[in-house]
This record gives C-alpha cells, sequence and structure tokens, in this order.
C-alpha cells in the first residue's frame, strides 16, 4: 500500500502545494487542519480514496494523536505570524512530533525558518528554534527544513507590496535588509521528498533560499518594474520604522508589528545550498512572478513594464 503522509496545516499557502507534490507521487495524504473546509480545494488533486480530512488543534495533544495514527509520516507545516508563537511553534510541534513517534512513523518533517534560535531577539524567531529543539527531543531523526520568505501566486509578501504600490508614496522599512526568497513550489518538492525518504533525509537540517539574494529596495524596485508602477519610494529611517512597530498593537492597520520590525534587523538568507540536496535548481523570481503580477498593473496585461536598468 502507498505511503500515509499526514500534513498538519496542509490546507495553507505552501500545504496546498505540498499535497500536490505528495499526490503526483501517489502516496496517499492525510489533510490536516483546524477547520478541514479550508483545505478542500486539494480533494481534486488526487485519485478516489487518496486524500483524507482530519479536524484537530495541534494545541491539544489527544487531538494530535488521533489525527497521526496509522502515519507512514508526519508533516508540519503549522506557523504563526503573531498571536500565542510559544503555543503554537513549541507546543504544538512537540505534540506532532511525540504523536509521530508513538504512531512508529518513520519520517517528520518539520519546517521551521531561517533564523530560528531559541536565543533571537524576535519571539518568532526564538519561539522556532525552541521548537526545533523540542522536535528533536521527542522524534530524533526528524528533518528540520529552514526556508527563506516564500513566493508563489497565492503568496502575502510578493502581491502585498504590489498592491502598496497603487499609493503614490510607499514608505520602505529597511530598504537594505536582504532576502533570499524561494519558489513555494521549490520549498513545496524538497518537504515531499523528504517525507518520502527518510533514510536519505532524516536526521538532518536544510536551510532553502532562491538563487538570488534581494534587499527590500530591490523588491520594492523588481516589482514596480514589472507592473509598470512608478511610486515614489520613501525610505523610514529606523528610528521612525521602530517607533511605529512599538505601537502597532495600539493602532488598527499599522503595516508591521514589533516582532516583526525585530525580525527585519536580520538578513534572511540561507547558509549553503539546501536545495542541491535535494537535486532542485530553485526558481528566480522573475522567471515566475511576472505572469501573476500582470494583476496589479494599472491597465492590466495591456500595460508595459518599465524597462529593466542597464547592468
Amino acid at each position: 500500500m502507498s505511503r500515509l503522509v499526514t500534513l498538519f496545516g496542509g490546507g495553507g499557502f505552501l500545504g496546498r502545494y505540498v499535497a500536490q507534490e505528495l499526490l503526483k507521487a501517489g502516496a496517499r495524504v492525510r489533510v490536516v487542519e483546524r477547520d478541514p473546509r479550508k483545505a478542500l480545494a486539494i480533494k481534486p488533486l488526487g485519485g478516489l480514496g487518496q486524500t483524507q480530512f482530519v479536524a484537530a488543534d495541534i494545541t491539544k495533544a489527544d487531538n494530535v494523536a488521533r489525527a497521526v495514527a496509522g502515519s507512514d509520516s508526519v508533516v508540519n507545516l503549522v506557523g504563526i505570524l503573531s498571536g500565542d508563537f510559544k503555543r503554537i511553534h513549541v507546543q504544538g510541534a512537540a505534540n506532532i512530533a511525540q504523536a509521530a513517534a508513538d504512531t512508529g512513523a518513520t519520517a517528520l518533517v518539520h519546517v521551521s525558518a531561517i533564523g530560528a534560535d531559541p536565543e533571537a531577539a524576535s519571539a518568532y524567531g526564538r519561539t522556532k528554534g525552541e521548537g526545533e529543539a523540542a522536535v528533536k527531543a521527542a522524534f530524533p531523526a526528524a528533518t528540520i527544513i529552514r526556508p527563506s520568505i516564500l513566493f508563489g501566486q497565492e503568496d502575502d509578501f510578493v502581491n502585498r507590496f504590489a498592491a502598496m504600490q497603487a499609493m503614490p508614496f510607499v514608505p520602505v522599512l529597511r530598504g537594505d535588509v536582504k532576502f533570499q526568497p524561494a519558489w513555494v513550489a521549490d520549498v513545496a518538492r524538497a518537504i515531499a521528498a523528504a517525507a518520502l525518504d527518510p533514510a536519505r533525509y532524516a536526521s538532518q537540517a536544510f536551510e532553502l533560499g532562491g538563487p538570488e539574494q534581494i534587499t527590500m529596495q530591490g523588491l520594492q524596485d523588481f516589482i514596480a518594474r514589472e507592473t509598470g508602477r512608478e511610486p515614489t519610494f520613501v525610505p523610514v529611517p529606523d528610528a521612525i520604522g521602530g517607533a511605529i512597530a512599538s505601537i502597532a498593537s495600539f493602532l488598527p492597520g499599522v503595516p508591521i508589528t514589533r516582532d516583526q520590525w525585530l525580525m527585519l534587523q536580520n538578513d534572511n538568507v540561507a547558509t549553503g545550498d539546501g536545495f542541491a540536496a535535494f537535486g532542485i535548481k530553485p526558481t528566480p523570481m522573475d522567471a515566475v512572478a511576472p505572469a501573476w503580477l500582470v494583476q496589479f498593473k494599472p491597465r492590466g496585461r495591456f500595460a508595459p513594464a518599465r524597462a529593466k536598468p542597464a547592468a
């Protein structure tokens, strides 16, 4: 019988791509969400009976144990950018790892993040680091995947900045900070490979970044060029950016939280070429992003993109 892979957070942005890769490989996929209805779009991607849907709360150990019962592989894709980080990134991750061990799963893939460190200044990075430690304690053979920022047609990264550029003036925070954006489909392929071949990828950690590093300002310039917009970029001094982030919890509509501001103090780039271990040549952003950025052009697909600057 084909391998049963349980995906926690399988209905999310990354999860849908991971599910598709697993289904293409012939695996049976069990998608776990607090509300499985958000993942039903995955069902037509597989054959009859190839996909299952289970409701569970990862902070409740009994829910998790029920969800992973009989699994060959378990994948934890759950993460948050605000809220109770410790409850999700540490307690939830530990519950999943312990349940995977108890059920006899031969593979556990835990998706963390570049910058995960128990000593990190941001609660996000700190709890991601603590979560990795909790996972390894319960399931020593776990594979840790640490991607950089993900981009893709449904992302909340490139699309968010593209929407902002409809404004005549666009504030730019931390313009020099570097990212190494990775295409969501490439990251999904790596996760699926780790889940299906534990003998090859167990007990290892991989940092996944795209083929190019880009600054925050460089990203804004790329989006403007591809959408044909010409907003005026307004660099925000760190002192002002920090002050805005500090009051974010008191004012609605502030585009950045204090924790996100702390995360922006460090570059988000991979150490080494983690994709190489999976035989994946990462996709550059300019190879795929223009196909969906067309929706942000002032006149849609009929608006010309701005010329690229001379080298």
